[in-house]
């Protein structure tokens, strides 16, 4: 019988760092052949993503990204994941769309942060109060577990609900205040327009951008790319895919030289100094849900 892993039963067998280094051993195979399609309606998004990996498998992953469905309560993220055997093609397993995403999304960025960002790292500013906010608070606490945490929200109530929700955590009213304070900022956000200035950032920050996922989006200005060293998942799904660099390029105040490594070149991953300004855009990507649903089924086969 193929398996299903729902979000309860693959949530009990999987953690964070574990997760990080299952990303970095998947980059270790051949490159990924991938595969992104998207449609748009208005604000509305389907993608299509699929990735083989040469070793490990092939994923093909559906998302319906519908920026209006919290209003109605209704998820704003929906899809399907499915999960094939590299040597037969037979399928493997089905997996929770939500489980995939949750744990693909922030452990991208937490692979990144764990070579990045300051060891010492006390401080950490969460921008975007949204699903994926709260998820970064659980994937950045295991790995800084002496970390303070603190949240900024554009609409502060949503802001206030999740510090409500998650013992410990700080609302910041005021962002650039939070950001000349924090020692990683991690940006999860649905803006069209840079919300995070580079003039606000500090030396030795690390700057994690989630949220744009389209060629009309960003969350940083270019100023804050020009001040950083910058990192991305992948060249294929970010450069010439998502505003954040895009748009940037295009312009250019960004040259592709600039973009420094991405996981396929993971021993560039490295802070030079104490004092430098690092900048991670994490796009996602069809070779992202394989890794991370190939480390869900072996560990729920693991634990069976």
């Amino acid at each position: 019988m193929i398996p299903y892993i729902s979000f309860e039963d693959g949530e009990r067998n999987i953690n964070w760092l574990g997760l990080t280094d299952a990303l970095a051993a998947g980059h270790d195979l051949p490159r990924a052949e991938i595969s992104d399609s998207f449609l748009y309606r208005g604000n509305d998004t389907l993608l299509q993503r699929q990735a083989w990996i040469d070793g490990l498998g092939i994923a093909v992953k559906s998302a319906t990204v519908f920026p209006d469905n919290p209003a109605q309560d209704v998820p704003m993220v929906n899809g399907a994941v499915t999960l094939f055997d590299d040597n037969i093609g037979t399928l493997s397993a089905l997996i929770d769309f939500h489980l995939v995403t949750k744990w693909k999304t922030a452990g991208d960025s937490l692979l990144a942060a764990r070579r990045l960002a300051r060891p010492d790292s006390r401080n950490i500013l969460i921008v975007g109060a949204g699903t994926q906010g709260r998820n970064l608070r659980d994937a950045y606490g295991a790995a800084f577990p002496e970390a303070r945490f603190t949240v900024w929200n554009r609409t502060q109530a949503n802001a206030e609900k999740m510090a409500a929700e998650i013992e410990g955590l700080s609302v910041a009213t005021d962002l650039e205040t939070a950001v000349g304070e924090a020692d990683i900022i991690t940006c999860a956000t649905m803006s069209t327009e840079p919300t995070l200035r580079g003039d606000w950032l500090q030396p030795g920050q690390h700057v994690d951008l989630i949220g744009a996922y389209r060629p009309d989006m960003r969350e940083a200005d270019d100023t804050a790319l020009q001040r950083a060293r910058v990192f991305v998942d992948s060249y294929a799904t970010t450069l010439d895919h998502i505003g954040e660099l895009k748009i940037p390029l295009s312009e250019g105040a960004l040259t592709r030289e600039d973009v420094l490594a991405d996981y396929y070149d993971l021993s560039r991953f490295t802070r030079q100094s104490e004092d430098e300004i690092t900048l991670f855009k994490n796009g996602g990507g069809a070779h992202l849900d394989l890794m991370t649903s190939r480390y869900i089924l072996d560990q729920w086969q693991a634990a069976s």
